[in-house]
């Protein structure tokens, strides 16, 4: 191992071992000057059988977006992830890690920023600029863990509050909630009484 590759991925704090950093740059993409990390994914062995004779063909080279402290320079990994093909059980693959998701090209460390930053009270789209990331993926790390969220509709406090506020696209949304803890029991998307 390079010092060069032992050096990016501590600063990146990148530990998959599989991860082999060549050379980095600036470089200006839509008018911003961006950091570039260029890197190789290997497979090191087949992973429907285990074996390790492989025959290479290729690589794959995504642009993932990566977690910086200094938003005004994001931060993109061009990772080449090899593609292989198994002596023993004639499968193809493609190299994976944990860095980031398959047929995704945001790194799931910025996702976990991202959600983080949703728990603060600050908009979507201010969390969007802070991550160098598009509104719709900050919605969709939302939607992601909005299932872990059940409504029960079992109790009903003894004191609710109502009100409207403007929400998205500037209607006016409907909100209930507890009289004395002040805790949300529910949005709806309009205030009218079909809703």
């Amino acid at each position: 191992m390079s010092s060069l590759n032992n050096c990016i991925k501590f600063a990146l704090d990148i530990k998959d071992k599989n991860i082999v950093f060549k050379s980095f740059f600036y470089k200006m993409v839509q008018m911003k000057k961006h950091k570039i990390y260029e890197a190789e994914l290997i497979q090191p062995a087949c992973p429907c059988c285990g074996s390790l004779a492989l025959l290479h063909n290729g690589h794959l080279i995504t642009n993932i977006h990566y977690l910086t402290a200094n938003a005004s320079h994001p931060v993109i990994i061009r990772l080449a992830k090899q593609r292989v093909k198994c002596r023993a059980c004639n499968r193809w693959s493609m190299a994976q890690s944990e860095l980031v998701n398959k047929y995704c090209s945001i790194s799931n460390a910025s996702k976990l920023k991202v959600l983080s930053a949703l728990t603060e009270d600050s908009s979507m789209t201010s969390i969007a600029r802070e991550n160098n990331v598009s509104v719709n993926t900050v919605q969709r790390v939302l939607g992601s863990c909005s299932h872990r969220f059940l409504d029960s509709y079992e109790y009903l406090p003894a004191h609710l509050a109502f009100d409207e506020f403007k929400g998205v696209d500037r209607q006016l949304h409907f909100i209930c909630l507890d009289g004395d803890s002040h805790q949300v029991v529910q949005i709806l998307r309009t205030r009218y009484k079909k809703t």
